[in-house]
């Protein structure tokens, strides 16, 4: 697992120009849930690509996003975006990764470390230089800065890679041998 903000000075630069293209937003597939916000900055702040909109908690830490899918889901890149120019003492600085299969079975698979972030902040998700394929990531913010009690995360994104669906061709009807295998054929 590792951590690196994108070089860029441009804010909404995520990937740089080799990544970008061998991934793909999935966030919206998810079920998002917060442990608290207060009105009017919750989930669709966090996820409304607006740069000046943020979740900010509200109670004790730590603070939890959960993101859950449908389906066991590839995963390759968790990617937050926080601002401490503007938000100073509500910016994480230790933020827990955690992924599985529901929130009985959540395992710590990175400890982030932020010193003063400003724009993307991508968290790599691979066990064995291979994607994490999961139903869950929870992401705990368990400090902030100046030992600040309430945070504000801007934006985040979640990125599988991106693979080409191969087409699953039916064979013809004509090519069963047998009537009743013809029956089922095709979808009614």
């Amino acid at each position: 697992m590792s951590a690196s903000k994108s070089e860029s000075s441009d804010s909404t630069v995520i990937f740089q120009n080799d990544i970008k293209n061998e991934v793909r937003e999935i966030g919206e597939q998810a079920i998002w849930s917060l442990s608290s916000c207060k009105p009017g900055f919750g989930i669709e702040q966090l996820r409304d690509n607006n740069y000046d909109t943020y979740w900010q908690s509200d109670g004790p830490q730590p603070h939890l996003i959960n993101i859950q899918f449908r389906k066991k889901t590839l995963v390759r890149f968790v990617s937050i975006f926080t601002d401490y120019k503007s938000d100073e003492s509500y910016t994480p600085n230790k933020i827990s990764v955690r992924v599985g299969n529901d929130f009985h079975d959540l395992k710590q698979v990175d400890l982030l470390e932020l010193d003063e972030p400003y724009g993307w902040v991508n968290i790599e998700l691979k066990n064995d230089d291979q994607c994490i394929k999961t139903f869950m990531i929870q992401l705990a913010v368990v400090g902030n800065h100046q030992n600040g009690r309430d945070t504000h995360i801007r934006q985040i994104k979640v990125f599988a890679p991106n693979v080409e669906r191969k087409d699953i061709s039916m064979p013809n009807s004509s090519q069963f041998s047998s009537i009743e295998l013809s029956m089922y054929s095709r979808l009614r």
